[in-house]
C-alpha cells in the first residue's frame, strides 16, 4: 500500500515518513508533501498537493487544520481515502470533512492512539456508573502546541457528554464561583517537550477514580495513522474514527 503524507516536514509528518520508508506494516511512501519539502530527498517530494503526480492508495494529513479544504478537495478529486490527523478545525472546516466523506472514505480523529480510544470508553463507563460525580479533564503538552484545550481533551469530554447529556464545559477555572454539579472542567498545561498526557478525574465526596494516558513517543500516533489508512482500504465512502477501527 502506497501512502502520500501531507505535512511531511512537521514533527508528526516526519514520523510517518520514517515509518513508511521502513515499510512499517508493509506500507510504503508514495510522496511527501510540504511547503518546506526537502529538495534532495531520495523519494518524491512536492510543495503542494496540486503538484503531486504519482500514484497513491491513501493520503495522511498531519499538516495544519487550515489545510483541511485543500486536503479534502485533493482526496475527492483523486478518489483517494484520507486520514485527517490534525486538530483545531473550525466549524466550517468540519463541514468540509463531512461533505467530502459523502464521496470518499475519510478517517478523522483528534487522536490516533488506540490507548486514548480505550481511555475514552473507560471514561464514559466511569461517568455513567458514578452518577453525580465531579469530572475534571487535565491535558498536558509541549510548549509549542498551538491549540488549547487539545482536540483529545475535547474528544474525551464529548464521549463523557454522551452519558451526561446536561454537562457544560468549563475551560480553566478562575474567579469566585462554586463548582456546579453538571460541569466538566477542562484544563490545559503547556510545558517543555511533553508529547501528551491526558488525565480524567471522577470524584465524589468519598472516593476518586483517576484515568490517565501518557504518550511516550510520537511514534504511536504515526503507527495509528498508518493503521487507519489500512483500515480505510476496503471501506465505502463515509466518515470513520478510532472507535470504528477499535470495534472492527
Amino acid at each position: 500500500m502506497k501512502i502520500t503524507v501531507n505535512g511531511s516536514n512537521g514533527r508528526m509528518g516526519c514520523e510517518v515518513v520514517k515509518m513508511l520508508l521502513d515499510e512499517v506494516r508493509g506500507c510504503t511512501l508514495a510522496a511527501a508533501v510540504d511547503v518546506n519539502a526537502p529538495e534532495a530527498a531520495n523519494y518524491p517530494t512536492f510543495s503542494s498537493l496540486e503538484n503531486v503526480n504519482v500514484d497513491s492508495d491513501c493520503i495522511i494529513d498531519f499538516s495544519h487544520h487550515s489545510a483541511t479544504l485543500a486536503v479534502v478537495n485533493y482526496a475527492v478529486s483523486s478518489g483517494l481515502p484520507a486520514v485527517i490527523a490534525t486538530t483545531g478545525q473550525t466549524d466550517e472546516e468540519l463541514e468540509y470533512i463531512k461533505a467530502a466523506s459523502k464521496s470518499v472514505p475519510i478517517f478523522f480523529s483528534a487522536n490516533m492512539s488506540l490507548g486514548v480510544a480505550l481511555l475514552a470508553e473507560l471514561a464514559k463507563l466511569t461517568a455513567k456508573t458514578m452518577k453525580g460525580a465531579d469530572i475534571e479533564i487535565i491535558e498536558t503538552h509541549h510548549n509549542r502546541k498551538l491549540d488549547a484545550p487539545s482536540g483529545t481533551a475535547l474528544l474525551l469530554a464529548d464521549e463523557i457528554k454522551q452519558v451526561r447529556e446536561n454537562a457544560n464545559y468549563v475551560y480553566g477555572r478562575h474567579g469566585q464561583a462554586k463548582r456546579e454539579q453538571n460541569e466538566i472542567g477542562i484544563h490545559a498545561v503547556r510545558m517543555g517537550n511533553i508529547v501528551g498526557i491526558h488525565e480524567i478525574r471522577v470524584g465524589t465526596d468519598s472516593q476518586t477514580i483517576t484515568l490517565k494516558h501518557e504518550a511516550h513517543s510520537r511514534a504511536l500516533f504515526a503507527e495509528g495513522a498508518i493503521a487507519a489508512a489500512e483500515f480505510l482500504q476496503d471501506k465505502p465512502e463515509g466518515l470513520y474514527n478510532m472507535k470504528d477501527m477499535v470495534n472492527s
